[in-house]
């Protein structure tokens, strides 16, 4: 594809001249103006084939951020005007956000009539079209609204959780999401609880809270969800197994990484200096642009039937700050297991040299193409959150204004015409089970969702005839779990479907079998276990999960055995160990009197659930299985290792994420990185008499006397010596502020550093286990008040957020939590911090901050 030369009056583009693609990095001037839409669309670029169409442009569509498309085709977007609304960058809680009903009445394929569904709202990040009316997120309100007329108004609202996010919590942290899934459980997204549709009703699920900004499924019904800086995480085992278990630790199969950082890079057509760390040496390529994500959003997996094949089934991720749209391709490995990669070695699916196009959100829509839903402005990082550098170069290039502009394009291919507009609402059923066997991902999505809102059983026979005998096995998946939505599902249709050619169907049938799994001695549980032979890992990993479904009696031996046989795969292990509550330390006396494999990650992990029940004698066993002499040395550095990270987990749980336990083999480390549920509080063990058989081992030398060792320095009991520094007692007036600061902490750092302090992986440290917290206060002050950079990431300066008051109560919280017992902090030493370096324009580095944290000045 030749480019001629394009030279703006106004002097955006300098020069744009290139042959071929992947295009070199463009000359651009220093001012961004904002375009109009007709010249916005020549500063794309795309591979060759590819161009964008304008679905809906400004005036019709202000400030989009997210959309649902409804059964027949009409879009409901919500707008955001509040976001940054003027020079002064601040979001305003007045109620002048809306949801608006985008219509395309001639059939061109562009909307051209605009209605407000539903206004007068404060900062909405969530909607979600049904049957009977459009699910609206308004944190901390979830609301069912209807139009009752058909004039697409809203004219009724009713609540439906008054707890869906935080009112206070800052923009970038909140709930969001519903998206319904192929289990028809509709996900939310930084969020702890789902919603499922059963019988007319919502009915909530609890989760853990994974994610930060939107969620979408494959045709397999896979959950995708991103992390900031970190593109792309996906569920093969859903939430809900691991909240069976309070003692579990790690969430491996939840919120998987399927590309490190360090595996990916993104290739602006830009110089992209507009970013929080853009003054970071490394940050920048020498031509100016980013080398990775400053804040992915989504993912996106492209399910539709309009553009080229190669796009089905491939993540992609919009990335404001940069002006472009990444591609990644999900590889099966041919035995169920999930990787990413980059789509071009160099070159991105979509890129502009347009410095305000900020591609906030994606959609697989109902005419097979993809869309793109651009907020088009200058800003769209949070004051909150922006560094000195990034507000500087904000208001040195006048991007604060203007506002007020948005819109949502198409991704369209030379070869193909994107697809015709549904009308699904009126459809029969007969239809919509014809519409099952769409090829555009949508069409099926929509028609189970139809058919499971109607709850209508009379279905269920041409459904099973559809689930047994469809040629393709997306629509034999979609009506097995169409049937289970309608509770119209039977034992032998899933028997059937256990031994599907496709191992998403047969993973399917296995999830779908768990209502007959607790019935005891059901016919059904021989044909599940059997999978456990499965030569797929989606099957093999989906049943570890589901066994624990069966009644007590009957579950912990089949999941010994998928430990014992699977126990290398963290995913196999963690889903086992979620159906043990109460057995764990039945598994593991098995899986150690079993030599036939190694199995230190079970084994481990068998350990940190035992430890973090806080089960004394069960734990003292774990203790003299370490000291046995004649037990493999992989054995009993496992169990220590495991007693290790029990005690880092806590009692109890919540929705963080873990700390390392060593080696790759057995722990957290490298690409098998997991997830944990959460530290809790964070008591030591405490144990009546001192447990000799650890003391004798930490006498010794070498890495298991040096593990012991650690573990014994965590552990009390009778007699022995406590140490002296238990932290001043508070007085009335302080625990107040502690009680402020918590919640603080819940509305401003949570979101990245968890309830819990444990931290995030990529963006954001461990609090519980920080030296910087322990240290002398001026530490933390700094790193609240103007931001630290360093390997795990930025943390963005919180002195425009958070007055004096708030700053000391939150960083005294922080100090006194998660094992902490520093000294507390004061409103006039946040006041001398503040003045201090108010001129300080950077973050500070572990360097710098080494001379505060030993009380040096």
């Amino acid at each position: 594809m030749k480019y001629g030369l394009m030279i703006f009056s106004f002097g955006l583009l300098l020069a744009f001249q290139q042959t071929g693609w992947p295009p070199a990095v463009q000359k651009v001037s220093k001012e961004s103006p904002a375009l109009p839409v007709d010249q916005a669309l020549k500063t794309f670029f795309m591979p060759p084939g590819y161009h964008l169409e304008p679905v809906a442009t400004e005036p019709l569509v202000r400030d989009p951020i997210v959309m649902d498309q409804d059964a027949d085709g009409r879009l409901y977007v919500i707008e955001m005007p509040a976001f940054a609304m003027d020079e002064s960058m601040k979001d305003s809680f007045e109620p002048i956000c809306s949801v608006v009903v985008l219509e395309d009445t001639n059939g061109d394929g562009r909307m051209d009539k605009r209605t407000v569904f539903m206004d007068k709202l404060v900062l909405p990040r969530a909607v979600k079209v049904l049957s009977n009316g459009v699910l609206v997120g308004e944190p901390p309100n979830l609301w069912l609204a209807k139009d009752t007329d058909g004039d697409l108004k809203a004219d009724t609202k009713e609540l439906i959780r008054s707890d869906f996010g935080r009112k206070e919590a800052n923009i970038e942290h909140n709930a969001n999401g519903l998206y319904w899934g192929m289990d028809n459980t509709i996900y939310t997204s930084e969020h702890n609880w789902n919603l499922r549709w059963r019988h007319g009703k919502l009915e909530m699920e609890p989760s853990l809270v994974r994610g930060q900004w939107n969620i979408s499924q494959d045709d397999a019904g896979r959950i995708y969800r991103n992390w900031n800086e970190q593109p792309l995480f996906v569920d093969i085992i859903p939430a809900k197994y691991f909240l069976r278990n309070p003692n579990v630790v790690r969430t491996r199969g939840l919120y998987d990484v399927l590309i490190e950082r360090h595996e990916t890079a993104i290739w602006p057509v830009r110089p992209t200096p507009g970013l929080q760390r853009a003054y970071r040496e490394g940050f920048l390529r020498p031509d100016g642009t980013a080398v990775t994500y400053a804040s992915s959003a989504d993912p996106y997996i492209f399910r539709g039937d309009r553009l080229p094949k190669e796009l089905q089934g491939n993540a992609f991720i919009g990335e404001s700050p940069t002006n472009l749209v990444h591609r990644l391709i999900i590889d099966d490995d041919g035995t169920g297991r999930l990787k990413a990669r980059d789509a071009y070695r160099k070159g991105e699916f979509l890129a502009s040299t347009d410095e305000r196009f900020r591609p906030v959100n994606l959609f697989s829509a109902a005419d097979g193409t993809l869309y793109v839903i651009d907020m088009y402005r200058g800003v769209v990082q949070d004051i909150a959150y922006q560094t000195d550098y990034l507000k500087t170069y904000i208001k040195n290039n006048k991007l604060e204004l203007p506002v007020g502009l948005g819109r949502i394009y198409r991704v369209v291919h030379d070869s193909m015409k994107p697809g015709p507009k549904p009308a699904l609402s009126k459809a029969t059923s007969t239809q919509l089970i014809d519409a099952l066997s769409h090829p555009n991902g949508w069409w099926r999505n929509m028609a189970q969702q139809i058919l499971v809102q109607r709850d209508d059983a009379s279905v269920a026979p041409q459904l099973k005839r559809v689930a047994a005998n469809a040629t393709d096995w997306r629509t034999r998946l979609h009506a097995l779990w169409t049937l289970d939505g309608l509770d119209a599902i039977d034992a032998p249709t899933v028997e059937k479907a256990l031994t599907d050619k496709s191992p998403d169907v047969r993973a399917g049938a296995v999830r779908i079998s768990e209502r007959w799994l607790r019935e005891s001695n059901h016919p059904l549980h021989a044909a599940v276990l059997k999978r456990s032979e499965d030569a797929n890992w989606s099957v093999r990993r989906q049943l570890a999960a589901s066994l624990g479904e069966l009644p007590q009696a009957a579950r912990t031996t089949p999941i010994i055995a998928m430990l014992t046989k699977y126990g290398d795969d963290q995913i196999v292990v963690d889903a086992g160990i979620s159906g043990l509550a109460g057995q764990e330390a039945v598994a593991l006396e098995r899986l150690l009197s079993s030599s036939q494999w190694k199995r230190d990650d079970a084994i481990a992990m068998l350990a940190a659930a035992i430890t973090r029940k806080r089960d004394q004698p069960e734990v003292q066993r774990i203790f003299d299985w370490s000291a046995d002499t004649n037990r493999t040395m992989w054995q009993r550095l496992a169990l220590l290792r495991g007693v290790d990270v029990g005690l880092s987990a806590g009692v109890g749980g919540g929705g963080g994420r873990p700390t390392g336990i060593g080696p790759a083999s057995v722990g957290f480390g490298g690409s098998g990185l997991g997830r944990n549920r959460g530290a809790g509080t964070n008591p030591g063990l405490s144990l009546p008499a001192e447990p000799k058989s650890l003391t004798s081992v930490a006498a010794g030398t070498g890495e298991l006397a040096e593990l012991a060792k650690k573990v014994a320095a965590r552990v009390t009991w009778s007699g022995k010596p406590v140490p002296a520094d238990q932290g001043p007692k508070l007085t009335p007036d302080e625990e107040k502020r502690v009680a402020a600061g918590a919640q603080i902490y819940a509305n401003a750092c949570a979101g990245c550093h968890r309830a819990d302090g444990q931290g995030n992986q990529g963006g954001a440290p461990n609090l519980a286990a920080s030296k910087i917290v322990a240290a002398n206060a001026a530490a933390p002050l700094r790193v609240v008040l103007n931001g630290k950079e360093g390997a795990t990431g930025l943390m963005p300066p919180m002195a425009a957020a958070l007055n004096d008051e708030q700053v000391a109560a939150v960083v005294s919280f922080i100090r006194r939590s998660w094992g902490h017992s520093a000294t507390m902090v004061s409103v006039e030493e946040s006041k001398e911090t503040r003045g201090v370096n108010s001129l300080r324009k950077t973050p500070w580095t572990d360097a710098e901050l080494k001379r505060f944290m030993t009380g040096l000045r």
